[in-house]
């Protein structure tokens, strides 16, 4: 294992594996760095075992016209942006625009500690986050799109349950408003009672409406704000397709991504090493090509490997 490799961060983004699902991690980290032709697995080949553990392999033979790429890079960058800028939200790891499974991008949040209960504040700031993605495809590019049609379920299921059945709405009080509805047995839930008025459903729909509303204009001046941290993500993803937490952290900062990492250190080497005789031998016609020192070792930044959704045009 390469010293790279940052086991605090893969705890983070792994809750609730079994022994059997680290074990499957571990094994298609390792089938990674054979493929890449590595001597040894970096944190690349664990966040890519991870990806696919979760989202499926990555779909590079799936054609994206520049368009859609660009609108699904502004998209993802919503998302990030309104996280970051948020407070109780969990920090953004990764923002990815490479198809996977059902999904053409995500924003991976992970979160700092185990989480056993959920508060108002940090729901009510999950909600702007769904929103980040439509708003800026709405502010950045001018046409609304599909994509967001999960973010919608998402942010619509969570208020809803804010109101009917955690007490979070001072209009609607502490009364739970619906019933379980885990129930499967088709004959139950036909003859099932209802229990609360029209006129309270509606203001119940009302009061959704309410907190969806606010949150989506909480959104939109976050990211109206931030439209030179949005250019930047923006293109920082459609040149490298995934960006990681410290890039993420430069942007908010308002400076230039560093590239992504690079591995090649990590390389195996199919050749013999060159003895010092040779390499001497060699030196002076290197020089005399007169090749800038900087090429030799530069590289050009290389593509990585990242809640879905049930279609194939929705993004996370």
């Amino acid at each position: 294992m390469d010293e790279s490799v940052d086991l605090t961060s893969l705890a983070r983004g792994t809750p609730g594996f079994s022994g059997a699902d680290l074990a499957n991690l571990v094994n298609e980290a390792a089938l990674f760095a054979g493929r890449r032709n590595k001597i040894k697995v970096d944190q690349s080949d664990f966040e890519d075992a991870k990806d696919k553990i979760y989202m499926g392999p990555e779909r590079r033979s799936m054609v994206m016209h520049e368009d859609e790429k660009r609108a699904t890079a502004y998209h993802e960058a919503g998302h990030a942006i309104v996280a970051e800028s948020l407070p109780f939200t969990d920090p953004v790891h990764k923002v990815t625009i490479m198809p996977r499974g059902r999904a053409l991008g995500l924003t991976w949040q992970l979160p700092e500690r185990d989480r056993i209960s959920m508060y108002k504040d940090q729901m009510l700031s999950q909600l702007s986050i769904l929103f980040g993605g439509r708003i800026a495809e709405d502010i950045f590019i001018g046409r609304i799109s599909t994509g967001a049609s999960n973010d919608f379920e998402r942010a619509t299921q969570m208020a809803r349950e804010m109101v009917t059945r955690y007490g979070m709405s001072d209009k609607m009080g502490v009364m739970v408003y619906t019933e379980n509805e885990d129930e499967v047995f088709l004959g139950r839930s036909i003859t099932r009672s209802q229990n609360i008025s029209e006129k309270t459903q509606q203001e119940i729909d009302a009061e959704i409406r309410r907190i969806l509303d606010e949150q989506y204009q909480v959104a939109y001046k976050i990211l109206d704000e931030n439209r030179d941290k949005m250019e930047i993500m923006c293109k920082a993803l459609m040149d490298w397709e995934t960006i990681d937490r410290d890039q993420v952290l430069e942007i908010m900062a308002g400076k230039q991504p560093s590239p992504p990492k690079d591995y090649s250190h990590n390389l195996r080497q199919d050749n013999p090493e060159q003895s010092e005789t040779e390499a001497a031998t060699q030196a002076p016609e290197a020089v005399s090509q007169h090749e800038p020192a900087s090429t030799e070792t530069a590289q050009e930044p290389t593509d990585k490997a990242q809640e879905l959704s049930d279609k194939p045009e929705d993004q996370a």
